[in-house]
């Protein structure tokens, strides 16, 4: 199962083939930005956290389908118009960045996940308490070290085929 590290680097890969490469100066808040959207599905374990203690409570719920891909994404890309904090996000690359996480889960668990919520609702199953949850993200991220390497992999050659460079510091030619 993707951990948040592994949810990251396939945002970051989503937002590779969606938009444009941001300017310098604001990478580290679109690398901020894309993280947050990327794990934003994973909110369920959190109330499920704060409700019962249980981070599997509500697990793969509405949160993980379709619908609220599009709607966080929509409300994300209306809030950065106006709060200038946030770099401004088009409504398209938020939903896609948030949407990769649900398609990761599809692709690399077994468990279902409520894709096509309202329609269909599907719950993890299990107990997952703060210590498990803390357990998992920090100790069992090295797990995703496969998706971050493919997904490394992948947004460099979108960005040799798209004729930018790979845009490691290194590889820059200084005139």
């Amino acid at each position: 199962m993707p951990l948040p590290l592994g949810h990251m680097a396939i945002g970051l890969l989503t937002h590779e083939a969606t938009e444009s490469q941001p300017p310098a100066s604001e990478r580290f808040k679109w690398v901020l930005i894309i993280t947050v959207l990327a794990n934003l599905p994973d909110v369920d374990v959190v109330i499920g956290l704060l409700v019962d203690g249980n981070g599997s409570l509500f697990h793969r719920g509405p949160t993980h389908s379709l619908f609220f891909a599009l709607v966080a994404g929509y409300l994300v890309s209306v809030v950065s118009q106006c709060w200038r904090l946030l770099p401004r996000i088009r409504f398209r690359t938020a939903s896609a960045v948030i949407f990769s996480h649900v398609v990761a889960d599809v692709l690399f668990t077994t468990s279902p996940v409520s894709f096509l919520w309202p329609f269909e609702l599907h719950w993890s199953t299990g107990y997952s308490n703060l210590t498990d949850v803390i357990h998992s993200v920090v100790f069992d991220g090295f797990r995703d070290l496969g998706l971050v390497l493919a997904s490394a992999l992948l947004v460099m050659l979108i960005r040799l085929v798209r004729g930018r460079g790979l845009g490691l510091p290194w590889a820059r030619v200084r005139s």
